[in-house]
């Protein structure tokens, strides 16, 4: 099952977003995408269990760590690690997950549509996010 319009529109407009595997290295397109989702004016939440702060932002180490509601979880992590992502996704109660370019994991994906979240498969948030915006 393909990515739905839906499921984007609703996604887009949700705000706390927990960035699963958001690098400190500019040159990564996990901290590209979490600079530019900042300045869009959507609240970053980095997870990467290597770093305490990305961004200048608290880096937690797992969504499980936490401490306020999450509505989106972007994923930058290879397929094989995704399904335990959104098993915490779905334990913390996100509203959506986003997989990213690259990640295929339909497993995981099933699995997140059957507890009722939203997902976005294979697919970069930043460019969904400025096709809306007509650039």
């Amino acid at each position: 099952m393909g990515n739905s319009n839906r499921d984007i529109e609703e996604i887009l407009k949700f705000q706390t977003v927990a960035v699963v595997g958001c690098s400190p290295k500019r040159e990564r397109a996990s901290h590209q995408v979490a600079v530019y989702l900042m300045d869009a004016g959507y609240r970053i939440i980095p997870v990467h269990p290597g770093h305490a702060q990305v961004l200048g932002e608290k880096c937690y180490p797992s969504l499980a760590d936490i401490p306020e509601p999450i509505d989106v979880v972007d994923i930058f992590r290879k397929a094989d690690a995704v399904l335990p992502i959104v098993q915490q996704a779905i334990e913390i109660r996100a509203k959506a997950v986003w997989l990213q370019d690259g990640i295929d994991a339909p497993e995981a994906v099933e699995l997140a549509r059957r507890h009722g979240l939203k997902v976005v498969s294979n697919d970069c948030f930043m460019r969904q996010h400025l096709s809306r915006l007509g650039r």
